[in-house]
């Protein structure tokens, strides 16, 4: 019996890959300043559904609040470093205006290989101001940014939770300027 790989199997293949080889790279080289577990309790922390959500819903503290077309506001709620080497930026798209309204194309920035998997937050970027340097949204392999996607239209006074997933700037960076398409800029910190 043969098998035979479809060029979509490959590709999962090497996801799969690649993000074990990552994993392992990161388990390795994570000893840093932190070799008492914190990074562990913080990754579980950002995918722990318990009381953490409930304790922000009644908080009005958030890391940045920038405004974008047609009454949205994009809260931004957390960015976080992961074990794993990456930087996930975490908040809500709220319509602050009185009628419907949909997230403008263009904050998928204009990349064609993120445009062609439709609506998203893929323009996003953090930039390191002291380093010069500027981090993209990460994408997988198929080219689709890890960040919130195809997002409904908003009704007026809603909102949606959005997330964006970046490569970690060093350790010793801890604020980074955060820059969305249509949507004015900020200065905000990084944890963990």
């Amino acid at each position: 019996m043969s098998i035979r790989f479809t060029t979509t199997a490959r590709k999962g293949v090497v996801a799969v890959t690649v993000a074990a080889g990552l994993a392992l790279s990161a388990v390795g080289c994570s000893g840093g300043e932190s070799g008492d577990g914190k990074a562990p309790t913080s990754a579980s922390a950002s995918t722990d559904t318990g009381s953490d959500p409930s304790a922000q819903e009644g908080s009005d503290e958030s890391l940045a609040e920038v405004k974008g077309e047609d009454g949205l506001i994009l809260k931004l709620t957390s960015a976080t470093r992961d074990a794993g080497g990456f930087v996930t930026v975490s908040g809500e798209m709220k319509n602050d205006g009185d009628k419907p309204a949909r997230v403008s194309v263009r904050t998928a920035g204009d990349e064609t290989e993120i445009i062609r998997h439709g609506s998203s937050l893929g323009g996003a970027t953090l930039v390191d101001s002291a380093k010069k340097k500027r981090y993209y949204v990460l994408r997988d392999t198929d080219g689709r940014p890890l960040t919130t996607t195809n997002m409904p239209r908003i009704k007026a006074g809603a909102s949606i939770p959005v997330f964006m997933q970046f490569p970690a700037p060093s350790a010793d960076t801890t604020e980074v300027t955060f820059q969305l398409p249509t949507f004015a800029s900020a200065t905000i910190s990084i944890s963990g």
